[in-house]
């Protein structure tokens, strides 16, 4: 019975995780988990498992919450997340948090020696030079949940790495891939929200679009895999069959492919090297898709695509900025306080005009995320003016 500890839980993966850990009753066990400001997922969740503890956001949620379940510890805020992630009687932490809120629950539950199933990718994109090292004295393993990461991680196994001459991290271009910029300039937050493939929550689906989600993906496989830049290509992939290839030295291709269907990623996390069976509707059937179309990653079209690729080479505090400028712009577009293409304008600007400075510390981290998103609030209040 392998124990998990899952933050999360209300969201897209973590709801995911949760059909995997109950079509598997007898091999995995949630004994704590965090579900933010999500109370009715909670108590939907706590029909069906028996949690120890649990980790909501507002304190104000914790009396009601106490009363009708007294058996159950209830933590809230960070504080709480750091509270749950390093209790000691649990063998993996799942991390389905979105953005830079990820990051301290993976050094802390790293730092008291728990592996990690990942799917934050924030967590490598921003502190990638923090925490593999400390993942390496720890001796904790990183498993990813990313369907391309988890893709990269399949066809390596029984690889040697020094065999890899790249990776290729296949794209979908998201809702608006076969738009032209100029047709960008007006499109809404709802046409925005209707990925072709993939049904995944509205930040990722946002950051989708604008392919900053391939970008933050070419970091963290850099991390993962130690690969450098110049060996990682990004290949648009209109039907998201493939989820990720990698070449060897003499120049053999392994892809994975599968149905797109976040829970074998998240399955295979929890039960590497093991292969277990489950129910994710219809498998893929190569003789019914008959076709699959392949075309250049356009840097043009897509530059926060080519801005990670320059930030992850610059390394220091610019991911970091990179990343937060990104979650303030993403959720302005949503809130319908920007444009589109916008986000773009505002991370850029943010990168190149915050500064850049090296990374020491969590806290370093910290700092560089808060003058980001500090920028992209002025950014949004001069375009608001501008417009009056």
């Amino acid at each position: 019975m392998k124990r998990i500890v899952l933050l999360g839980a209300s969201g897209s993966i973590g709801l995911q995780t949760m059909d995997v850990v109950e079509q598997h009753p007898d091999e995995f066990e949630v004994v704590g988990l965090s579900v933010g400001q999500n109370i009715p997922a909670l108590r939907q969740i706590l029909r069906k498992h028996n949690i120890y503890t649990v980790c909501v956001q507002n304190k104000e949620d914790l009396p009601n919450l106490q009363e009708q379940y007294p058996d159950i510890t209830f933590l809230y805020g960070d504080e709480g997340l750091e509270k749950l992630v390093t209790i000691e009687d649990y063998d993996i932490l799942v991390n389905a948090l979105v953005g830079f809120v990820g990051l301290y629950p993976t050094y802390k539950a790293i730092e008291t020696g728990h592996d990690i199933a990942l799917a934050n990718k924030e967590t490598l994109v921003v502190g990638g030079d923090l925490i593999m090292p400390l993942a390496k004295e720890k001796k904790v393993h990183i498993y990813p949940i990313d369907s391309e990461h988890s893709a990269i991680f399949q066809c390596l196994q029984g690889n040697h790495h020094k065999d890899i001459k790249r990776l290729i991290i296949t794209a979908s271009g998201g809702s608006f891939r076969t738009k032209t910029r100029e047709e960008l300039e007006h499109v809404t937050v709802k046409e925005a929200l209707q990925h072709p493939n993939w049904t995944m929550g509205a930040k990722i689906t946002i950051d989708s679009a604008t392919m900053m989600n391939k970008g933050f993906e070419v970091i963290e496989a850099h991390h993962l895999f130690d690969i450098p830049y110049e060996q990682i290509s990004v290949l648009m992939h209109d039907e998201s069959i493939i989820h990720s290839m990698v070449e060897f030295q003499d120049h053999a291709i392994l892809a994975q492919l599968g149905t797109p269907d976040m829970r074998i990623p998240i399955q295979y996390a929890l039960t590497w090297p093991d292969r277990y069976p489950i129910h994710v509707g219809e498998p893929l059937d190569l003789a019914k898709v008959q076709t699959l179309h392949f075309h250049d990653a356009d840097f043009k079209r897509y530059p926060l695509l080519a801005l990670a690729y320059e930030v992850g080479r610059r390394k220091g505090n610019l991911p970091a900025v990179m990343n937060g400028a990104n979650e303030e712009a993403n959720q302005a577009f949503r809130e319908g306080k920007i444009k589109f293409l916008q986000i773009e304008d505002a991370v850029y600007n943010a990168v190149y005009q915050v500064g850049f400075n090296e990374v020491h510390t969590i806290d370093d981290l910290k700092k560089a995320d808060q003058a980001a998103r500090q920028y992209v609030k002025v950014f949004i209040e001069d375009l608001k003016e501008a417009n009056e």
